[in-house]
């Protein structure tokens, strides 16, 4: 699911949010409609990874509003979308239609696919919401065919460490939120978990993954003179952090 427009805010620690997309996800989805940091940097680069998708089954997993799902059935995909959230997928079901493949399930839960049943798993922004990686991680790997693919992207661990104050211990995983605007504009807090980038490498392994790429990509230069200050701030400035991994035989 996609961060808000605000990412580069101090994050501050907590373990007291309560991440109910619900209550606002009106707001939120307009918010990350046509945001720098969304899509014009994370959905971009996110889709440059996944590359020609024509034919292929992809799962979009923590699907939001389904602006990611449709890019990619607009590339040619066969796309199914899951979030946590029933308020977002109404959105994405707004968005994608009445036959548009949707269902309400949570990443922390066995998922309702069989074996084998995606080529491909899209988790954009999303992971970072688990504290433990591995029960997901494992389910990815179980409706991935053999050699399909995971691409995803998260907090970068430098969000949350180097504004951080104190600073955690970067190889913990540590709680750390944002606060984001609400429908009423009262600001709602948000938990994630941040990992270092050895923990994330050793997550995927332990599941059964093997790293073909990380990569640190910048915001679309063509929307620079659109957000002058907060294109050069995020061009220089660690934001997310992107994986592919594939499903090993």
């Amino acid at each position: 699911m996609d961060r808000v427009s605000n990412a580069l805010e101090q994050p501050t620690p907590t373990t007291d949010a309560v991440n109910d997309y619900d209550t606002f996800a009106e707001a939120y989805a307009a918010a990350t409609e046509d945001s720098l940091v969304n899509a014009h940097y994370e959905r971009p680069a996110t889709l440059a990874l996944v590359g020609d998708v024509a034919g292929r089954r992809i799962l979009d997993a923590g699907c939001g509003a389904g602006p990611l799902s449709a890019a990619l059935r607009d590339r040619g995909a066969v796309v199914t979308g899951i979030d946590a959230s029933a308020g977002m997928l109404a959105l994405a079901r707004r968005r994608l239609g009445d036959d548009a493949d949707l269902h309400v399930a949570d990443l922390r839960d066995p998922l309702p696919f069989p074996d084998a049943a995606f080529d491909d798993v899209v988790a954009s922004l999303v992971l970072h919401y688990l504290e433990d990686w591995g029960p997901t991680l494992a389910e990815l790997r179980r409706v991935l065919k053999s050699g399909g693919r995971l691409i995803a992207s998260v907090d970068h661990p430098f969000v949350a460490y180097t504004f951080g104050d104190p600073r955690p211990d970067y190889f913990a995983t540590t709680p750390y939120s944002f606060e984001w605007p609400g429908p009423d504009g009262k600001p709602v807090p948000m938990t994630f978990w941040r990992k270092s980038l050895q923990g994330m490498i050793d997550a995927f392994a332990a599941a059964g993954f093997r790293l073909s790429v990380v990569g640190e990509p910048r915001p679309d230069p063509a929307v620079r003179e659109r957000f002058p200050d907060d294109f050069e701030r995020l061009a220089t400035t660690p934001c997310f952090l992107f994986f592919v991994v594939e499903a090993r035989g």
